[in-house]
């Protein structure tokens, strides 16, 4: 007769409200990774505290993988090809923009008028 109630089912949660929200703030920006990009290739260094020694990256992600099969297999997600499609967009928006959104940025008072 004991046990619990069938109608009290609660679908879990993959992740932890505590996991997620500190994943959600190690990886980089959109802006920091859209930098990155336009760099020119780079060699890793070798780190002992990375997975893989720091050797398998990605860098649209900025994610590091135990070995080549893991990121391959990580190329393949849907997560991935998401990141990638907002990496080839638009470039992200600067400083500089929002400061001219907000009327901060120089005036523009039109062309000067001779006085006479």
């Amino acid at each position: 007769m004991g046990g619990k109630c069938p109608h009290r089912r609660v679908k879990k949660r993959r992740y932890g409200h505590k996991s997620f929200r500190l994943a959600k703030f190690l990886i980089k920006g959109d802006d920091a990774v859209y930098d990155e990009l336009k760099k020119p290739e780079i060699v890793l260094p070798k780190d002992e505290d990375l997975p893989g020694m720091g050797q398998y990256y990605c860098l649209h992600c900025d994610r590091y993988f135990a070995n080549v099969t893991v990121r391959d297999e990580h190329f393949k997600t849907k997560r991935h090809k998401k990141r990638l499609k907002v990496m080839a967009g638009p470039a992200p928006h600067t400083q500089l923009d929002a400061d001219l959104a907000a009327g901060m940025g120089m005036p523009d008072n039109g062309p000067k008028l001779m006085s006479m």
